[in-house]
């Protein structure tokens, strides 16, 4: 997927066919010559290695996910209540938009798991949710994404798209 600016420059570069005149000499149009002008002046300027596919391994993000469940090493009191380790604790480093959203899902799905990002690159128009809650349990995965469109339901409609990945602990 290119940016609007990437793809309106590569959309000038292409020259699909010149057509000829029926003694054979090539006539193209003064369109295809400007396209034609303006991606040997792209070529030019640009270095061939920036139409290269990388052969650089890909990273993917890393999450932090914050959950109640104890890490390996740690050791957990038996005098907790129960119901005390399934509360996801809330991050501090959450803006505004985030925080709404974390708030809608905990109080309807009380999660396992909650991951909440803005993945739009900081305008809110596009979150990444993650979410794990025992009330998924037996919803197949649409059922489960349908139950948080209707809690979500009106924010989403400001929304450019969502990730949203649900799962049963």
């Amino acid at each position: 997927m290119l940016c609007r600016r990437c793809s309106t420059l590569l959309r000038g570069s292409r020259v699909l066919a010149v057509p000829t005149r029926s003694t054979g000499q090539n006539v193209a149009s003064p369109t295809i010559m400007r396209r034609y002008a303006s991606s040997t002046s792209i070529a030019s300027s640009t270095p061939q290695s920036a139409f290269r596919r990388s052969t650089a391994p890909r990273t993917s993000p890393t999450y932090q996910f914050y959950s109640s469940a104890a890490s390996p090493g740690a050791t957990t009191s038996t005098t907790e209540p129960e119901a005390k380790s399934s509360v996801v604790e809330k991050p501090d480093f959450l803006d505004e938009a985030e925080s709404t959203i974390w708030d809608r899902l905990t109080k309807e799905f009380n999660p396992v798991e909650l991951v909440v990002q803005d993945i739009s690159g900081g305008c809110g128009s596009m979150y990444g949710i993650d979410i794990s809650s025992k009330k998924f349990r037996g919803a197949n995965m649409l059922k489960q994404q349908r139950m948080v469109n209707t809690v979500l339901g009106d924010l989403m409609k400001g929304w450019h798209g969502v990730q949203l990945k649900t799962r049963v602990p």
